[in-house]
């Protein structure tokens, strides 16, 4: 029961912490491009990263953190339903080339922010 527990409170943390990062980037981009799940997916894999590194390799402690943090928390923080909706959306509106930055884009810099966050935090601790 407490994995379960753990997950639902980590991703209700994450989906609200998603709303406020997302809506915060969006006052400050144009309709044109989908900046605040953009920057939510690549921030969320970066620190994806840092915890799967702190809780696996420095801590040990991966089994206790894994439900609400890297499940719960980050899961819902990065959703890539989100992500596909938006991209779907461009396409279907003629950004085609919009879209084509948005998906490689996302995936590209999503794998090198959690491929970063594994190495500085490496480094760091």
């Amino acid at each position: 029961m407490y994995y379960y527990l753990a997950i639902a409170f980590g991703g209700a943390a994450g989906a609200v912490t998603r709303y406020w990062l997302s809506t915060a980037v969006e006052r400050f981009n144009g309709a044109a491009f989908p900046l605040g799940t953009f920057f939510v997916n690549i921030a969320g894999s970066f620190l994806i990263g840092v915890f799967f590194i702190i809780f696996a390799e420095k801590l040990h402690l991966v089994d206790q953190w894994r439900p609400i943090v890297i499940i719960g928390f980050l899961g819902a923080m990065t959703t890539f339903s989100t992500f596909s909706l938006d991209a779907l959306l461009l396409f279907q509106q003629g950004n085609y080339n919009t879209a084509f930055f948005y998906v490689i884009g996302s995936v590209i810099l999503c794998l090198l922010a959690s491929f970063a966050g594994m190495q500085i935090t490496r480094l760091l601790l």
